[in-house]
């Protein structure tokens, strides 16, 4: 697992289920009633993680259906940290769905948020900006889509690329029309991975 992740922080060896069933049990069995305790209890299994694991088990402790009224831009501090310092792909996809949510719900305070981060010095809140809105389908709000994109068109990062041609793929289940177009019109922008990914589920 660390060596498949490229991990320097090492794991258990314990699989994606079997830390289900522990979280779940866990998590029953301490009552946090607050969302200042919600949040203080995600931090601390974050910050004082040792193995990889751990930290799964602090997104796992955001995601709880029972702590959903504490999901509010108040949170942001704590994904923001957790993106930055987790700097990884298993992290950082899964906190960036909170933050699509976030975006769902609070869209006057998200989007300003989005836009900011799509040009950001950290690549892992660009990606974020760029992919948070990937399950959201008819619901995506396609300027700031693009908006979210278009700094990080001639970025060389494996992630940012990978980023933009996921989310165009995402969206183009809903309207493919609309992503061919904007593939051919930024057909000299888009770097070939973006593209062909974009492009993936188009005849």
């Amino acid at each position: 697992m660390q060596a498949y992740m490229k991990s320097t922080m090492p794991y258990y060896g314990v699989s994606s289920p079997r830390i289900d069933v522990i979280c779940k049990k866990v998590f029953a069995e301490h009552s946090l009633d607050s969302c200042r305790e919600w949040s203080d209890a995600i931090l601390g299994l974050w910050r004082g993680a040792r193995y990889r694991e751990e930290r799964y088990a602090a997104i796992r402790l955001i995601s709880l259906k029972r702590h959903r009224e504490c999901w509010t831009p108040e949170l942001m501090p704590v994904l923001e940290e957790m993106i930055v310092d987790g700097a990884w792909w298993d992290y950082v996809d899964a906190v960036a769905h909170v933050v699509g949510e976030l975006l769902r719900s609070h869209p006057k305070v998200m989007k300003p948020l989005m836009r900011e981060w799509s040009r950001d010095e950290n690549t892992w809140k660009r990606r974020v900006s760029i992919i948070c809105q990937i399950s959201f389908k008819r619901d995506t709000d396609l300027e700031l889509l693009y908006a979210n994109i278009e700094p990080n068109l001639a970025d060389k990062n494996f992630f940012i690329r990978k980023a933009i041609g996921w989310s165009l793929r995402a969206y183009a289940w809903t309207n493919p029309k609309e992503v061919a177009r904007y593939v051919r019109e930024h057909d000299g922008q888009l770097s070939g991975l973006s593209r062909r990914e974009a492009l993936k589920n188009i005849s």
